[in-house]
């Protein structure tokens, strides 16, 4: 068993939405197959959903949240159920799909999500498997470059921008589990039914190294490390369920843990960038959370996400769209069999503010390093990294700006707006206060400061009290010392008045937010202990 060390991200918590942010009333699909049945991007949620006949998909915005409309147009163009769906990660509005009607589509979906009438035509259709397309990926760094697994067996590497086959990969005997791309795109990594693990050259389907994986006959998973290592799921021959790590030089079991006995396979949603591992499965209740690492054990546990309600499957959003204001370091979609979509986010608990630059590292964006020829004639190319400190913004919508996963147009600075106004007012009063401002006030009217006006002169001099006799003034009668400034003041001084107010009543607002939100962090941090 993994033991527990210091770690940064010791007291990560899973915080789920409120009711009126998830979506309800979708059909989910309720085949078999252990696919993607969700795909999130910082636009789109994409869920499979039951068909009578043919397959299809539903496509919702992050807006259209709540009861979803029975009859919501669908993705609807496969002859048979879909079995896999994968975004590319450098359009947010193009998404592939596998089917067990052996075909991989890629469909363009609108910015305002498919409203009215169903997406029959796919902008590329690509044919060549014999069985059914199980499982398709989209290169991590060259653009519409894409793998697809199909249960001949065979992978088949795609070059979506010609729709033609580059590489035939036929070096299984049984049926192939998964797939994965390593970091650069430049290795395949798969599981096989002979309970093995390849490294294979995607470009030549020659297989780098072959080694044995996990001792059982079901399921198992693979995903490539950033460190140059494979964490594997997958069944001991007791059908206990597993977890391994493995060198991806060598092939050599570095770790192998017993996780429970549970008989349903794990699905691995890896974040690189902080080497955390989210451990998902079918009909279970919990999320586990494990940090790997260079050093032996390999992988630390860290917690459980616990819910009373089993996920159906599950799919996580991108990286550059997390909320970091809130310390979200991952975000993933609950999918539950009664119809339901529930975003859970990731916090990392933290007092301060301001940005977190050791939990955030600079994260892959949504341009890519490679084109699909540059790929082919065989050049590789880490991904193009972006920082999230200033908030993450678009290569392709460089006028917007995304915050916690919504598009927003980016809004003028209120508090710089608050400071003009007065000093409008001030200047537009200045020739009326000359008469009984000092000279120094004068001369900041004249000026138009933003960070002075009239007013901390006419509490000096008041320009009433100038008009006011002392002799008519008693002291047991101050009602005309009062009404009199009241009656000739102007509209400016009125207006500066009305901003200061609601100055001040936005600052006290904003304390009582931040000590709400203090405890509500606190509260689930207790929780979670």
């Amino acid at each position: 068993m993994a033991f527990v060390r210091s770690s940064k991200y010791r007291h990560i918590y899973g915080a789920p939405f409120k009711t009126d942010q998830c979506f309800t009333n979708i059909r989910v699909s309720r085949n078999n197959w252990d696919g993607n049945f969700c795909a999130v991007n910082p636009k789109f949620v994409a869920v499979v959903t039951e068909a009578s006949g043919g397959g299809s998909f539903m496509v919702l915005k992050h807006e259209e949240t709540g009861r979803v409309d029975l009859n919501h147009a669908q993705v609807c163009g496969h002859k048979n159920v879909v079995l896999d769906l994968d975004w590319n990660p450098f359009n947010d509005n193009i998404i592939a799909s596998a089917s067990e009607d052996q075909s991989i589509k890629i469909w363009m979906i609108p910015d305002e999500g498919i409203q009215e009438e169903p997406l029959i035509d796919p902008i590329v259709d690509l044919q060549y498997h014999q069985k059914r397309a199980g499982q398709v990926k989209w290169h991590p760094t060259a653009s519409n470059i894409l793998f697809s697994v199909g249960a001949d067996p065979c992978i088949l590497i795609w070059n979506a921008e010609e729709g033609v086959v580059v590489t035939e990969i036929t070096c299984h005997p049984e049926l192939i589990f998964y797939a994965t791309w390593n970091y650069n795109g430049s290795l395949i990594a798969t599981t096989c039914k002979d309970k093995k693990i390849r490294i294979i050259d995607p470009r030549t389907g020659e297989v780098k190294k072959e080694g044995p994986g996990h001792d059982g006959a079901k399921v198992s998973r693979v995903q490539f490390l950033k460190n140059n290592k494979l964490f594997t799921t997958g069944f001991s021959r007791m059908s206990e369920r597993q977890y391994g790590v493995f060198d991806a030089t060598s092939l050599s079991n570095l770790a192998m843990e017993t996780i429970d006995n549970n008989n349903a396979p794990l699905t691995i949603c890896y974040d690189p960038d902080i080497n955390l591992v989210y451990l998902i499965g079918k009909g279970d209740t919990l999320i586990r959370y494990y940090e790997v690492s260079d050093a032996s054990p390999y992988a630390y546990w860290l917690n459980n996400y616990q819910s009373t309600v089993p996920q159906r499957c599950c799919g996580m959003m991108p990286k550059r769209a997390l909320n970091v204001n809130n310390c979200e370091v991952a975000r993933i979609y609950k999918i539950i069999q009664k119809g339901t979509c529930e975003p859970i986010a990731m916090i990392v608990p933290r007092k301060s503010d301001l940005f977190q630059e050791d939990i955030y590292p600079d994260t892959q964006g949504d341009e890519p390093s490679l084109s699909a020829s540059e790929w082919v004639e065989g050049k590789n190319k880490d991904p193009i990294l972006i920082s999230l400190k200033d908030g993450y913004v678009s290569t392709r919508q460089k006028s917007e700006v995304r915050a916690g996963g919504l598009k927003a147009q980016a809004q003028p600075n209120k508090l710089a707006a608050l400071s003009k106004k007065p000093s409008a007012a001030a200047v537009t009063s200045a020739p009326a206060a000359t008469k009984a401002s000092t000279p120094a006030a004068n001369a900041s009217a004249t000026n138009g400061s933003t960070t002075t006006t009239n007013q901390p002169a006419k509490e000096e001099v008041p320009p009433p009290k100038a008009e006011v006799k002392p002799a008519e003034v008693k002291p047991s009668k101050p009602e005309p010392i009062t009404a009199k400034p009241k009656v000739e003041h102007s509209v400016e001084d009125n207006g500066v008045d009305i901003l200061k107010d609601v100055s001040d009543l936005s600052s006290t607002i904003k304390k009582h937010e931040a000590r709400i939100a203090a405890l509500e962090e606190l509260s689930h941090v207790l929780v979670s202990q």
